[in-house]
């Protein structure tokens, strides 16, 4: 029992030496690196293109109502789908709402509701021609961005950028230490989208029936794909 006791003693002390001494290698500061940051960017063109169409409607029996949205986003779609060319100009269905109005004796008193048309793609032409012939809802909101695919070849350009001034700003701060060159310990690749949208030039119309063979302006705006690179080398 006397060298059991002992066992176990020096065992105790042996793993109490040893966090003493993973205590002391991880609270060994740092040496000879460096923290550093590099970023790259791409101005491009936006090439997406997104026309919001919709309408609303009021009235006393809800069921009316939602009839009459029904009938007149069918309509737009069916001429919206005449036009459709994958990627070029897709359609979708958006927004559908209904809800009651309410009078000043806080009761049902009628009912209200919106439905939405979203046209979009790369084909600007073809997307503002439907728009402006689509009779039976009205333009809501146009946006431009950039497609999956030029953000992918813009982004890996400006990511090419980014490395290539982190490297060489490594370099350079190893050198300017007095060192002959450094090796890399860590690194983070970020990218975001900056960009701003014009407003849509829309072409003045005195009647709605003038609009069927009238394509709405647009022009869009350009936007910057920014890659961040970030992280700390080991000058050496």
């Amino acid at each position: 029992m006397i060298r059991n006791a002992k066992f176990i003693a020096a065992c105790a002390a042996l793993v109490g030496a040893t966090g003493v001494f993973a205590q002391n290698i991880q609270r060994e500061p740092l040496q000879n690196v460096a923290q550093l940051s590099a970023s790259g960017s791409v101005e491009v063109q936006q090439d997406l293109l997104s026309i919001s169409m919709n309408t609303t409607r009021d009235g006393t029996d809800a069921g009316t109502v939602q009839t009459q949205l029904k009938q007149a986003l069918d309509t737009a779609l069916a001429q919206a789908k005449q036009a459709v060319a994958p990627g070029q100009m897709d359609v979708r269905t958006g927004n559908f709402s209904l809800y009651p109005r309410y009078g000043k004796d806080g009761k049902i008193n009628g009912w209200q509701g919106s439905t939405e048309l979203v046209l979009e793609g790369r084909d600007f032409a073809r997307i503002t021609s439907t728009a402006g012939k689509i009779q039976t809802l009205t333009m809501g909101n146009v946006s431009f961005a950039l497609s999956r695919e030029q953000r992918a070849r813009v982004e890996g350009e400006a990511q090419t950028q980014a490395i290539e001034r982190f490297k060489a700003k490594a370099g350079e701060i190893a050198r300017s230490f007095g060192f002959a060159g450094y090796a890399l310990r860590e690194v983070s690749v970020n990218a975001n989208e900056q960009g701003y949208t014009p407003r849509p030039r829309v072409m003045a119309v005195q009647a709605k029936a003038e609009m069927s063979d009238s394509p709405i302006s647009v022009e869009a705006g350009k936007s910057t794909v920014l890659v961040n690179v970030s992280g700390s080398v080991q000058m050496k």
